[in-house]
């Protein structure tokens, strides 16, 4: 196909495709003559993959070549996903010594109930300890009560999105799927918890 096709196909602008092929985001195409060049499904498929990736997860450049880089080279699947996450935008809070001992007291006999890591300077896991400090710092401990019950439905939604995502044909839709998912979902979660919240306390508090 011709790249008008492919920006056809893609929905990705034919300036912005240059742009990509420029930055080295895209393999260049077949050539057919000094000014032409054929364009296949890979390229699609690529496409949706960098759109993903930069619009949606707002990785930079850098992360990008990163996740790129990971899929053009066959990694497992699980590290690839590991690479496209940690390009993921990342709250982060204050956290010194103290915090994170006393968050780590906090979160350690969860992680080791469920598996889990908490290896130091994950990004992941710096977020998840400044804002388990934050609770402390606002005074709020007693909403960390629920933690048990938070990492259980955390732990139901990891193994919901995998299993989304792991019925995709190629690695390019994995990665953009899981990417999509977390970025969209996160927001959608978020939706539906408040709806639930609301319901929840009319419940409770109205008489």
């Amino acid at each position: 196909m011709r790249m008008a096709e492919l920006s056809a196909r893609s929905g990705v602008s034919i300036a912005t495709i240059k742009y990509y092929l420029r930055e080295g985001l895209l393999p260049p195409g077949e050539l057919t003559s000094p000014n032409q060049a054929r364009y296949d499904e890979a390229h699609v498929r690529r496409l949706k993959l960098v759109r993903a990736l930069l619009e949606i997860g707002g990785m930079s450049l850098a992360d990008v070549r990163d996740v790129l880089d990971a899929v053009d080279h066959q990694t497992s699947t699980h590290q690839i996903l590991g690479v496209a996450q940690h390009g993921l935008p990342t709250p982060k809070m204050p956290l010194d010594d103290e915090d994170r001992a006393w968050a780590l007291a906090k979160l350690e006999p969860i992680a080791e109930a469920h598996g889990w890591h908490l290896r130091p300077g994950d990004p992941l896991v710096e977020s998840l300890l400044g804002t388990v400090a934050a609770f402390e710092h606002l005074g709020r401990t007693e909403l960390l009560d629920t933690l048990p019950d938070y990492a259980e439905l955390a732990e139901r939604m990891g193994e919901l999105d995998v299993g989304v995502v792991a019925e995709l044909p190629s690695t390019e839709s994995i990665v953009e799927g899981a990417v999509v998912g977390t970025v969209l979902g996160d927001a959608l979660f978020a939706a539906l918890r408040r709806i639930a919240q609301r319901k929840a306390s009319e419940g409770r508090f109205t008489p």
